[in-house]
């Protein structure tokens, strides 16, 4: 074990899947001679060259055009999109190409691309950098999305993500990069998609939350729990696959839920969660499923964030509302 934040985590995991793989490389805007925007590919340039850690040029659409090339190939990219927000410039070959590659050649070949990109906000950048997009995503089928909240999930995915022989979009939550340390595995350790974590165990409500939302939903459980209220914190991991299975047997024992997103509200993931609950454990909900998100409006500048995004208030207050129903 070694302790280590989500950037350095993040930056183990590809040296180790690099030295594990030959054809793993890596490739992306500024991450060979800056080490990436968030310094998460630093040092990888002096350690494999530039043939596997190449700099490109500013256009989303060139680099992930590139790794559904590269890939055909039969080598294994991962491609650094500064932001996420940013992969609207590259939404063409991530959905039509990349995502739609073993359906279109009838499961003859696949893309093995791992798509990694910072989102969130909390940290004060400019437009278009803190966009919480996931869910587009999701409605494109083919692509398989992780979003780590931990340092230790965030290595254990990453390797994941590059050994599936499908497309990964990788999404970091820029705002706990580098927030917090924890003891990070060493060597060959994965941490499979489709199940998820309890990040704390309860008995009232069920905060069902991915991302840097984790983070805040154990802020909320910590001030319910001032209040008498026990409040379990579930965190996705993956959203493609979903762990339906643990996802509705954790709210089914304590029949609440709260689902917690960055994103705006209207056709967010967290109402695919919502309904995926309400279909699958109607009978043991004792409540509504709730929801917390951003608002309906363009991400705003960076002086509104705090009225913008979800917060421990707004959490707390959908789970006491819940509780009492």
């Amino acid at each position: 074990m070694a302790e280590r934040n989500i950037v350095e985590a993040i930056r183990d995991g590809l040296a180790f899947e690099m030295e594990r793989d030959p054809r793993v490389l890596v490739l992306g805007l500024d991450v060979g001679r800056l080490g990436g925007v968030f310094r998460a590919t630093e040092g990888l340039l002096e350690r494999f060259g530039p043939d596997r850690v190449v700099d490109m040029p500013l256009a989303e659409g060139a680099i992930v055009g590139s790794s559904v090339g590269l890939a055909l190939s039969g080598l294994v990219p991962v491609a650094e999109i500064q932001f996420l927000g940013f992969t609207h410039q590259a939404f063409q070959q991530i959905g039509p190409q990349l995502a739609r590659y073993r359906a279109r050649s009838y499961g003859r070949f696949g893309c093995q691309v791992t798509i990694r990109a910072p989102s969130g906000g909390g940290v004060r950048t400019p437009e278009f950098h803190p966009d919480s997009i996931e869910a587009q995503f999701v409605q494109t089928p083919g692509i398989k999305v992780a979003c780590p909240a931990t340092p230790a999930d965030a290595r254990g995915l990453l390797l994941s993500a590059i050994r599936d022989p499908d497309p990964v979009l990788f999404v970091e939550p820029q705002r706990l990069y580098r927030q917090g340390r924890e003891e990070v595995p060493e060597g060959d350790v994965v941490v499979p998609f489709g199940r998820l974590r309890v990040a704390r165990p309860g008995t009232d409500v069920t905060l069902v939350a991915w991302s840097a939302a984790v983070e805040l939903c154990l802020r909320a459980a910590e001030r319910l729990a001032g209040e008498g209220i026990s409040a379990e914190v579930l965190d996705l991991r993956t959203l493609v696959p979903l762990d339906v299975e643990g996802l509705t047997a954790a709210v089914a024992r304590t029949g609440r839920a709260v689902v917690v997103q960055e994103a705006p509200l209207s056709a967010g993931f967290g109402a695919e969660v919502a309904a995926t609950l309400q279909e699958e454990c109607f009978f043991s909900l004792d409540a509504p499923v709730a929801r917390v998100a951003a608002w309906d409006v363009p991400y705003p500048a960076a002086s509104l964030e705090g009225w913008y995004l979800p917060t421990v208030r707004r959490v707390v207050g959908a789970a006491r509302r819940t509780v009492s129903v």
